[in-house]
């Protein structure tokens, strides 16, 4: 059997690309149809026949995000910006802790540095040490004047790659700027004055050898408590992991001998990250 990648899926429309470089209409068979459903970003095993795929066989998959559904994604760009809108620290460790639960890689962008003056420049180098200093890969971008672009095609090389962030932060542009293509938005809301998506289907786009980047309509805003467990929580902060504990179910608040804490005194780990931390803990019902 041939294997293809789904590179779209937009209600019952599937879209394959081969290893050959061909874009086919995917039609699952019967009996997968059956017991399984094909999503964006899955590898899947069939045969060609005239301008179609049809597909036998998915294999098995890294991950399944959902709203909407894409699989085995390896990284995201999680697109921020100091201003306009302002930034939401929150908002960010929020989706943060989201895809870490989800095994993908974050990559944080600090998009439209264009409007920053001297001292916010200041002021996001600190929110940069900050997260880096958690771990995470942060760059700073223009998508307006290109700037950046070239870093962002380095570090998702060879995987698949989403965008998330709140709505205003520059996803559409960053994409074109990427890709040379459109966000796929409607007509602008009156209210909001930002375009509203015509689909909520996704559509991965090839960005070269074994490199896609998709556009997922939908991955927005996250709220952690939906799919992350209460007592998993501390494990999706990952500085934490570097701070031994008395207790190994320690939530990090009052209990005696707690690593993080201690870490958080010492000035190791951010009073931001951790005050977020307990933000969304004190989130569950």
């Amino acid at each position: 059997m041939k294997r293809a990648k789904v590179v779209r899926r937009q209600a019952q429309l599937i879209e394959v690309l081969t290893q050959e470089g061909k874009r086919l209409r995917g039609i699952p068979l019967g009996k997968l149809r059956k017991r399984e459903k094909v999503y964006a970003g899955d590898t899947v095993l069939g045969k060609e026949d005239k301008d179609s795929f049809l597909i036998e066989e998915i294999e098995p998959r890294k991950n399944l995000l959902p709203r909407p559904p894409v699989t085995n994604v390896d990284s995201v760009l999680i697109v921020a910006t100091l201003k306009e809108p302002e930034f939401n620290n929150f908002l960010l460790d929020n989706l943060l802790a989201v895809y870490e639960h989800f095994e993908v890689e974050p990559i944080i962008v600090f998009n439209k540095t264009d409007l920053l003056s001297a001292g916010d420049r200041e002021k996001l180098e600190s929110w940069i040490d900050i997260y880096k200093n958690a771990g995470y890969e942060v760059l700073k971008v223009s998508a307006k004047k290109g700037e950046g672009i070239e870093e962002i095609n380095r570090v998702i090389k060879g995987g698949t790659c989403i965008l998330a962030g709140a709505s205003g932060v520059g996803k559409s542009s960053l994409l074109k700027a990427l890709t040379g293509k459109e966000l796929r938005t409607g007509e602008v809301s009156k209210k909001t004055k930002r375009g509203r998506h015509t689909t909520t289907g996704v559509v991965l786009i090839p960005l070269g050898e074994d490199t896609f980047l998709g556009d997922t309509p939908g991955f927005s805003k996250v709220d952690a408590t939906l799919f992350i467990d209460k007592r998993e929580l501390p494990n999706f902060f990952r500085e934490f992991g570097n701070f031994t504990c008395k207790y190994s179910d320690c939530t990090h608040t009052k209990e005696p001998g707690c690593g993080v804490k201690d870490a958080l005194q010492k000035g190791l780990i951010s009073a931001q990250r951790y005050e977020s931390y307990l933000r969304l803990l004190n989130a569950y019902a």
